[in-house]
Formats: C-alpha cells, structure tokens, sequence
C-alpha cells in the first residue's frame, strides 16, 4: 500500500529535519543519482550522457546536486536551466564536478541535446508550485520542443525529480498537456497524492519513493490517498 500526501504535509514534516540541519537535499539528490546510475546502465551506446531541465528551485537543486555526482564519476552531464536562474549551492557542485551548464540556448537547440542523451532529468517544478501547476514561459518551450524526441525508438529514458513537471502535487491535475511523461518518478520523502490519482499518474511512470527518516512526523497527518 502506498499512502499519497499532500504537498503542504510532507513540508511539515520535513520542517523539523531541516531545523535540525539534516542534509534533505543532499540525501534526495544521492537517491535520484541512483535511479539514473541504474537507467544509464540500460543504456546500450559506448558513451552514456544525461540532460537535465532545471529549474531555479529546490527541484531544481535535488537535480544539479545529483548532476554533480554523476559527473564526479566521469558521465556527461549537461544542464539547462529553464528559469532565470539556478540553485546557487547547486550550481557551483555541478560546476566544480565538470558539468556543462547550457545557457541562452533556443528549444530547438534543447530538443537536438535531448534526442543525443540516455536519459533526461526533468528537474523544472516541485512541489512549491502554484495552485495552477501549468509550465510557462522558457520552461514550457522547451518541454514542447523535446515531446516529439520521446515518440521516437532512441529517445532518451525520461526520470521526473520529485514529479513530472506540470503535474499538481495533490489532486494530480494537469491544466496543460505539455508536460514529459515520466519512465521513472523519483519522489522524496513520501508519495505526493497527485502521483496516485488520474491523470497525474498517467505521467509518472514507476514511482520510486525515497526514505527521507520522515516516517514518524508523518504519522501526525491523514494520507490524502491510499493505492495498492
């Protein structure tokens, strides 16, 4: 049975591990680091590479912070930034470990880098999304310009960090058809409900929820949704 909470819950119970210091982002990015280690092993090229979509975010850092680890172990990593800016933390790790971060660069450009890479990382939105969870502005040209690459037989494997970019954390709305579906949903600290329910899960893929020691302050709280 996996239980499905709300944005709002799971921020609450992260709260009292982030007072205390605890490495949350870094512990996601490991465990998302991980789940790609294992999706580029499937990758039957000579030269294995990811591209991450991140945004300026906490999402955004989960993905560059792993994107530093991966590149620390010699795969390609490239980044593009789908905001006006980045994690700063983040960044400097992703720099210092070798990966190329894609500035100023035009959707066509973004959907040509994603048809060379094995696997892509969608690290655009989290669950600090608005009521309305639609991409917009450079996010959503880009997501757009990479769609049709995923159609194709060697279009590269697709893990969404946290959720799909697009999809509403709690009720699994998707005001926007322009959203990557997901092979692999790599979620953090628990399931977020929007996972569990249609369409949202349409787009998710598997779900892989990550153990963030949430398991206690979680219990305060009733899930939004339960699925076998």
């Amino acid at each position: 049975m996996v239980a499905g909470y709300t944005a709002a819950q799971v921020r609450a119970a992260e709260r009292p591990h982030l007072e205390r210091g605890e490495p949350l982002m870094r512990m996601a990015a490991s465990a998302l680091a991980a789940v790609v280690r294992e999706q580029l092993a499937r990758h039957t090229g000579s030269s294995p590479s990811v591209l991450v979509l991140a945004g300026s975010g906490d999402n955004g850092g989960d993905a560059l912070f792993a994107a530093a680890e991966l590149s620390g172990e010699g795969t390609r990593v490239e980044v593009v930034p789908t905001g006006a800016r980045l994690h700063a933390e983040a960044r400097a790790a992703a720099e210092q470990a070798g990966v190329r971060i894609v500035d100023d660069v035009e959707p066509e450009q973004v959907a040509r880098l994603a048809g060379g890479a094995s696997v892509l990382v969608d690290g655009i939105l989290g669950t600090g999304t608005s009521a309305d969870a639609a991409l917009r502005g450079r996010a959503r040209e880009f997501v757009a310009a990479v769609l049709p690459t995923l159609a194709g037989p060697e279009g590269p494997i697709v893990v969404a960090v946290d959720l799909p970019s697009g999809i509403h954390p709690d009720d699994g709305s998707v005001p926007d058809p322009v959203v990557l579906p997901a092979d692999v949903t790599v979620t953090f600290g628990a399931a977020k409900a929007g996972l569990l329910l249609e369409p949202g899960a349409d787009y998710a893929g598997e779900l892989r929820v990550v153990d963030l020691g949430l398991g206690a302050d979680l219990e305060q709280f009733t899930p939004l949704v339960e699925r076998g």
